[in-house]
């Protein structure tokens, strides 16, 4: 995310307050400060540095009177600190996932950023610059330095000014400030992006018109309540104690005034922008520092017709659900935006209700074929939708979709470039022509990457709205959604939604399995395509695997084995006479094996490749052990947590109803991953109990390659092996590691190699070779 240092040079901000005293920024009178405070502050202000670097701005941040009642701690370099113990907490917290980006929230004091981004989010969802300011101030212990203020000032003073909206099948920007629209077309990119229906000028071609503002929306019935910071909502009866100070808890009523007050009737002012150039125009703005607002006036949407679809009586939102629906109908409109949940905390709810509160055609993109078949059941278990209106548009299920209320289909599906057959031909025409009102778009840290992006310029929608457990990737792109997308809405707290009992409560360890001395030797001496295989089919690690899974198997648990690498996962499988499911497995097969799995008590164990890291449903499961992985993927480390996050039933809170092992081989570049993997978690807040010897272990000697006999012709399969079985499996659409896709393999070569004297110039030919005249013969 853009953060304060990324502002130098494009627009005005401030460096870290300097040793001079002038430079302080903290009028102590202002704050109610003593005056024998101001002569301290006056007297000493500069900042130190220890001999690693780390700077104290104790003496440029002045401690208020009151302190130990505020819970705030901010620093000149836009990091804030949050105690958790605080009995404001809860006000704050609220606060700062509003207006900041959370870094790392362990239990007792969490990090959070001030960003560009995170600003821009805090605007579009109705806060005011003197509102932020004015309760950060409040919250804080200490004194805001002058940098921070006019970080936020500059981050806010023109964003939510312009709006990006489509009416009758066509996008238009528009704004109340005529200034900012001709600032916009003075621009040269934005003026190439706009439609020109005729040769007239930029002043006649503005369209005007009238709005009206909506009137607040509304979730079910809700007690009496105080207007919380952020659009939240604080229990009367559950207001802070009388020791925290009431410039807090009295402000909070301030933050909703404009939501409450009828807005008179202004003029807008709005010009046409070519659909295929949408994304670029976003990007743009937001170099501009004008982003684009997207807001779906759905209850005054005359154009679409509503369907018939409501919740049901069952479907009770949780709190957490909730809040992040308010943050998208705040204001009686639909926000575009991002809502982060943990695995298993109820996405699918929060895009089914989105769905029924819109009440306008829903289109909902996921991933993988397994997924559109959940989605497809989560409607019908939590609103009145049926078959007839819910449809379905991949390869392997063709429902008939024209004229339907609810799509649900694939990203590959709509950004698929081959041909088609006539009649999903057909479907894309009619699905390209709609003016869908809502998109919800499942994994939506998937659409940064090149083809996937491409439907939000195929597809037409007023408001669009992705659901993750996990806002990372690998390749910085993550950034792209506040453009692509929109602002991030809301994102829960793992260990609050653990302690409160909506998600399982998870024991994190890192197994360290020794390498056995043969294997090793071999792992020096290989090639970096064959090191992968060594340490996955390390015997010790093997034999570890083993044993846990005999271990939770005697408690009746319900086991996942993952493994990136198809040769391990056979291999483990069929050596513990185990299921395993991976790419070719058939849906039909894949079908019985979790049946299994959810229904027959002699099945406990399956092994599964990454085909099942997302859109894998098995509320059943509470352990995970994890073999084999995909690099330092963070992202990927979640996911597979969240295989077994779902709330076990009858379990109490305070104990570990779930396991997480991760397996590695000691001395190993896989060691060096784990510690990357793990980085979003511990983040998050969870804690990796590493465990260097599995107690009884070495006294069970029926575990598999105890002697040095099979673990000689293990290694002797492990070296036959060829180099398409030490590398991943392939999942379609993912790029990545060499070999997986894109048809191309990275070798490490010579001068002779690139010359051809090796003959590796045509390595390329000795695979995928399909004509049936050469099927006989290979080269040599």
């Amino acid at each position: 995310m853009s953060s304060i240092s990324d502002f130098r040079g494009k627009r005005k901000t401030y460096e870290p307050p300097s040793n001079d005293n002038s430079e302080d920024g903290f009028d102590p009178e202002q704050d109610g400060v003593p005056d024998a405070a101001k002569h301290d502050a006056e007297k000493e202000v500069s900042t130190t540095e220890d001999e690693f670097g780390a700077k104290d701005y104790r003496s440029q941040m002045i401690l208020k009177p009151d302190h130990a009642s505020r819970p705030l701690w901010v620093a000149p370099d836009g990091h804030i600190f949050l105690e958790s113990f605080s009995p404001v907490y809860r006000h704050a917290h609220d606060f700062l996932i509003a207006i900041s980006e959370p870094v790392c929230r362990p239990e007792h004091i969490h990090e959070y950023k001030l960003t560009a981004y995170s600003l821009y989010a805090a605007v579009s969802v109705g806060l005011q610059t003197d509102d932020i300011i004015e309760y950060l101030k409040r919250l804080s212990k200490t004194s805001i330095p002058d940098g921070i203020i006019e970080f936020i000032r500059l981050c806010t003073v023109s964003y939510g000014k312009a709006k990006l909206v489509l009416k009758h099948n066509r996008y238009f920007i528009e704004s109340q400030h005529p200034e900012v629209i001709q600032k916009l077309l003075k621009d040269p990119v934005i003026s190439d992006c706009r439609l020109r229906q005729t040769a007239e000028t930029d002043t006649d071609a503005l369209i005007t018109e009238k709005q009206q503002k909506a009137d607040k929306m509304q979730f079910g019935s809700k007690p009496e309540t105080a207007p919380a910071a952020g659009g939240e909502t604080v229990p009367a009866e559950k207001e802070a104690p009388a020791a925290v100070p009431d410039d807090i808890t009295n402000f909070y009523g301030r933050l909703d005034d404009d939501d409450d007050e009828e807005a008179a009737e202004t003029q807008t002012v709005s010009f046409e922008v070519q659909q295929d150039r949408i994304e670029v125009i976003q990007k743009r703005c937001i170099e501009l520092e004008y982003p684009l607002l997207a807001e779906y006036d759905f209850r005054n949407d005359s154009v679409n017709p509503d369907i018939n679809i409501d919740l049901k009586p069952v479907a009770v939102l949780r709190p957490y659900q909730e809040k992040s629906l308010r943050k998208m109908f705040g204001n009686g409109r639909a926000r575009s935006g991002v809502i982060v949940l943990p695995c298993g905390a109820g996405k699918s709810l929060v895009g089914v209700t989105a769905c029924c509160t819109v009440r306008k055609r829903a289109l909902v993109l996921c991933n993988s074929g397994v997924s559109v078949e959940q989605w497809k059941a989560q409607f019908k278990m939590w609103s009145t939708a049926d078959d007839s209106m819910i449809c379905r548009f991949t390869s392997d299920a063709k429902d008939k979709p024209m004229g339907c209320s609810i799509l649900i289909t694939t990203f590959n599906m709509i950004t698929h470039t081959q041909k088609r057959s006539w009649e999903a031909d057909q479907t894309m025409q009619w699905l390209k022509e709609q003016e869908w009102g809502i998109m919800v778009l499942d994994e939506v840290h998937t659409i940064p990457a090149k083809m996937f992006r491409r439907v939000l310029t195929i597809v037409q929608a007023h408001c669009k709205l992705g659901l993750t457990a996990t806002l990372v990737r690998e390749d910085d792109k993550i950034a792209d959604l506040n453009f692509l997308i929109g602002p991030k809405l809301y994102e829960a707290n793992w260990l609050e939604l653990q302690k409160n009992g909506y998600i399982a409560r998870v024991q994190c360890a890192e197994v360290w399995c020794p390498m056995a001395p043969e294997f090793y030797r071999e792992y020096l001496a290989c090639r970096s395509t064959k090191r992968l295989l060594l340490y996955a089919m390390n015997p010790n690690k093997f034999r570890a695997t083993q044993f846990l899974i005999r271990y939770h198997e005697k408690r009746s648990d319900k086991i996942i084995v993952f493994s990136d690498n198809v040769f391990a996962l056979k291999h483990y499988a069929i050596k513990m006479n185990k299921p395993y499911i991976y790419g070719p497995t058939s849906q039909s097969e894949r079908i019985q094996i979790l049946q299994n799995f959810k229904f027959n008590p002699k099945v406990n164990t399956i092994f599964v490749s990454k085909v099942a890291d997302t859109s894998f449903d098995l509320p059943e499961a509470n352990v995970l052990i994890q073999i084999s992985s995909h690099g330092g993927s963070r992202r990927q480390e979640a996911q597979r947590l969240g295989r077994i996050l779902r709330a076990k039933k009858g379990a109490i809170a305070e104990e570990y109803n779930a396991f997480f092992y991760t397996l590695v081989s000691q001395d190993t570049v896989e060691m060096s991953f784990s510690r990357k993997r793990q980085r979003f978690l511990v983040n998050q807040g969870y804690s990796y109990k590493v465990i260097t010897r599995l107690a009884g272990m070495d006294e069970d000697r029926d575990l598999l390659y105890s002697g040095k006999e099979e673990q000689g012709q293990l290694l002797q399969q492990v070296l036959a092996a060829s180099d398409l079985d030490a590398d991943e499996e392939r999942v379609p659409g993912e790029g990545g590691r060499p070999g997986t896709s894109g048809g191309f393999q990275r070798r490490a070569g010579n001068m002779g190699s690139m010359s051809g004297a090796d003959d590796a110039l045509y390595m390329e030919y000795r695979r995928n070779i399909k004509h049936p005249l050469f099927k006989k013969f290979r080269i040599k």
